[in-house]
């Protein structure tokens, strides 16, 4: 008989895998990926487009283009299409980031022919109507001032021109003014060099039938569409670093003040990234983290303060990011100081660095049980450029780090003479 008065052994498990989905090639050269899981009669269809914040020659151009693709095409008005997803129950999302365009559809799966035949015209043959693209600058306008006065923005740009400099993509970002220089050739000249069938990929996850696949070979697969006169390549550009160490934003009527620090770090395929991801999370990452049990739950300075690795195509940052009360910022960033001094000189315990492991493989197991977020852990390793058992080589990282691996780890790459600190608040 099962005592049931008796917990159960807690254990680690030895072996994390990820299926792998079924790859293939459509006739004119498109990779399609296929990932079947479920009985549920739900698809959901990504279209990853390479061009991106990296690529475009003037700030907002890859998202606003992105955006406009569900705002009417050659065959459809923008209100048509709405109107047909919400008569077939579909989802439609669409978004870029640094080097990805994203279209994203879920969908069921005996509407997908009927929802995959408007996703192939957005994509394919975009009007980029006039009146549309002046409704959505004048909605992305107002939001842009509504966010241009928190301090949480304000010091997280100032941090990504602090670290990348202003003619770097990342150090370059939006101004008021540049809502005024978008237009609709703008968006198409973007659209033209990037959107075509040499420049893309595609996966479907979910309760994938043949049907469904013939749907998306016959709307993507049999013949090359848009300009592949255009080759995607990934300009390299070199950060100009501001050399302050401290960099304060002020804004009158604060409340209270945002701090945000960073610093560089490496980049994802480099061997020690993996344990690093370890460190960060124990030192930040996570509820009972020693950010949060210091400056949170001890001093009481903040509800709450977080630290993270933020990847992008060529490396990666540390960043921490809290909000506390004015008078608080400089005694926080001052713990944050002494917690980092922590790890170089004082080894973790046994206890301390299990409970971190436990945490980070529970993540793992959590978010990659269904075929939606598998689909999303595919779609990261391929953007990113990672080997196919990253997520192998992440579980065996995490089971094999030790204390000793932790303090040589922190006293080479946890510098808090690297980081740059931005404050934006009132003064004090």
């Amino acid at each position: 008989m099962l005592d049931r008065t008796i917990a159960p052994e807690i254990k680690q498990i030895d072996h994390f895998s990820i299926m792998q989905p079924e790859c293939m090639q459509m006739k004119n050269g498109i990779p399609l990926h296929v990932i079947k899981i479920g009985n549920e009669d739900v698809i959901r269809f990504d279209i990853l487009i390479k061009g991106g914040q990296w690529n475009q020659s003037q700030p907002l151009q890859a998202m606003l283009t992105n955006r406009m693709l569900r705002e009417g095409t050659c065959r459809w008005t923008s209100s048509q299409i709405a109107e047909k997803l919400d008569y077939y129950g579909a989802w439609l999302e669409t978004s870029s980031s640094v080097n990805y365009g994203f279209i994203t559809l879920y969908s069921l799966g005996k509407y997908f022919p009927q929802t995959v035949e408007i996703v192939a015209s957005m994509i394919k043959e975009p009007a980029f109507p006039e009146h549309e693209l002046g409704v959505i600058i004048d909605v992305n306008r107002q939001r842009f001032k509504v966010n241009a006065e928190r301090v949480d923005v304000m010091a997280r740009k100032q941090l990504n021109k602090a670290l990348f400099g202003k003619k770097h993509p990342l150090g370059r970002l939006a101004e008021l003014s540049d809502y005024d220089n978008i237009n609709s050739t703008v968006l198409q000249d973007f659209y033209r060099a990037y959107y075509h069938s040499d420049n893309c990929s595609l996966y479907v996850s979910g309760n994938v039938t043949r049907e469904i696949i013939c749907c998306i070979e016959q709307c993507f697969g049999c013949e090359k569409w848009g300009d592949n006169s255009n080759v995607y390549a990934l300009n390299d550009f070199k950060p100009a670093t501001d050399s302050r160490r401290y960099i304060f934003v002020e804004k009158e009527d604060a409340v209270q003040s945002s701090l945000k620090m960073g610093g560089f770090f490496m980049h994802q395929t480099d061997p020690d990234f993996l344990k690093i991801r370890v460190l960060i999370t124990l030192f930040g990452g996570y509820f009972g983290s020693r950010l949060m049990s210091n400056i949170r739950e001890d001093k009481g300075y903040t509800y709450g303060i977080g630290a993270g690795l933020v990847c992008y195509p060529d490396v990666s940052l540390l960043g921490i990011s809290t909000e506390a009360a004015n008078e608080y910022i400089d005694k926080v960033i001052e713990e944050i100081g002494n917690e980092i001094d922590r790890l170089h000189s004082e080894k973790v315990s046994i206890l301390e660095l299990e409970m971190v492991k436990n945490y980070m493989i529970g993540e793992m197991c959590r978010n990659y049980e269904g075929a939606f977020s598998l689909s999303d852990a595919w779609i990261y390793i391929e953007t990113f450029g990672l080997p196919s058992n990253f997520m192998e080589c992440s579980l065996q990282a995490i089971r094999e780090i030790t204390p000793d691996d932790l303090l040589s780890l922190s006293q080479k790459y946890l510098c808090k003479e690297n980081l740059i600190a931005v404050v934006a608040g009132k003064k004090v």
